[in-house]
């Protein structure tokens, strides 16, 4: 038990900062938009998402764990797009023609539909790439020795936060907020 509270502490302040950064950054405004569809859908994605990134976590770390945020974007604009029709969309959809290696420029360009080069596509990519960098900062602060199995749960932990914060940035950029209710305008049954 003390080891899932570690995790769930480590994944807690993970999404804070991730959210702290994206709100610094005007890209969010300190509230993490989120669905519980959307969230359910990383489940399904998540073993196919770490059998892919796991092996290039050494090498590329950064990309292993920004390509998280992308899936959450495409899961978001699929959400708000037609969820009837892509709710069981297979996680290899995602990837681009060169597979995993190219998921981040197929999400941008296929899924949400823009130009790689627009001012709105690289902002995402610099986003994407603050967001990855501090995760890493973040891990290293922890002093975990790698590949170990806490290593990986860390990591599952990181990426599942990157994801959450994907999917809010795409919830944002498509025009979504919070708003608080006042409860004299809801309708009585």
């Amino acid at each position: 038990m003390e080891e899932k509270e570690y995790f769930d502490q480590f994944e807690s302040k993970m999404q804070i900062e991730l959210l702290k950064l994206c709100t610094s950054k005007g890209v969010l405004e300190g509230t993490l938009l989120s669905s519980e569809d959307i969230d359910e859908r990383w489940k399904e994605y998540a073993p196919h998402y770490m059998a892919d990134s796991v092996s290039q976590i050494n090498q590329y770390p950064a990309a292993a764990m920004a390509w998280a945020g992308y899936v959450g974007m495409a899961v978001a604009h699929r959400w708000d797009e037609d969820w009837a029709q892509y709710a069981t969309e297979p996680y290899e959809n995602l990837h681009g023609k060169e597979g995993f290696d190219d998921m981040d420029e197929h999400i941008v360009q296929h899924i949400l539909g823009l130009e790689l080069e627009s001012k709105e596509a690289t902002g995402i990519e610099d986003t994407m790439r603050s967001c990855a960098q501090l995760a890493i900062s973040l891990i290293r602060h922890e002093q975990i020795e790698a590949q170990t199995t806490k290593a990986f749960y860390i990591f599952a932990r990181t990426t599942r936060a990157m994801f959450r914060i994907g999917a809010a940035l795409e919830l944002k950029r498509l025009g979504y907020k919070f708003e608080k209710a006042n409860l004299s305008d809801i309708p009585q049954a």
